[in-house]
């Protein structure tokens, strides 16, 4: 008996993730609203991200010893991958703000991420609600809706933000800058789209 693997809670990982993500969400707002005292808590958010990185191979790792999953290991394996990206891009942006030398955070800058948390509150929430999927079909899949119309509420932040910011800015370092970062933020939440688009498929696999 003692080569049978134990069962694994993947929801408990997964919920745990979710966790990670939204602390690392909150500490970018923060970083955001007080950027000259940022240093510190950039740090903070790169520690953050290790830790969720660790969550995440601690899922692959036991989706390889599982024998029989409570998803098919292809799902398992892509909202673990892609929950994980979400803090990848957080964690990228905060750094590259203090490798570029960035002086004060755009105001769409700001407008962009204010967005993105609100979708990773709701990724939160979809994930803590698949524990009971059976139970919250209907909750599940109305958040993946909100999530997806932040998606588009991001993009369209995204294209008045860059039309700004070649209208303002005259120094091109600056501009290229700015660019990249807004670029990563909104990426971010694409990777939630993608997220709230892997719970739905779970749910009305197995919901």
């Amino acid at each position: 008996m003692k080569f049978i693997p134990k069962e694994v809670q993947f929801s408990d990982h997964f919920e745990e993730l979710a966790e990670k993500i939204q602390e690392g969400g909150m500490l970018f707002m923060e970083i955001l609203n007080d950027y000259k005292n940022s240093e510190t808590k950039i740090s903070k958010l790169k520690e953050i991200e290790h830790e969720a990185d660790t969550i995440t191979h601690g899922i692959y790792q036991d989706l390889h010893k599982t024998f029989i999953t409570p998803l098919d290991r292809e799902d398992i394996y892509s909202l673990a991958n892609k929950m994980d990206n979400i803090l990848d891009m957080i964690e990228e942006s905060g750094t590259k703000m203090q490798l570029y030398k960035i002086k004060e955070p755009a105001s769409e800058l700001i407008e962009l991420a204010l967005i993105l948390n609100k979708s990773i509150v709701l990724v939160n929430k979809a994930i803590h609600a698949m524990r009971q999927r059976s139970k919250k079909v209907k909750i599940v899949l109305e958040t993946c809706i909100e999530i997806n119309s932040l998606e588009n509420e991001a993009d369209h932040v995204l294209r008045q933000s860059m039309a700004r910011l070649f209208e303002r800015e005259t120094d091109v370092i600056e501009l290229i800058k700015c660019k990249e970062i807004l670029e990563r933020i909104e990426e971010a939440t694409d990777i939630c789209e993608d997220v709230s688009n892997i719970i739905e498929g779970i749910i009305l696999k197995y919901g």
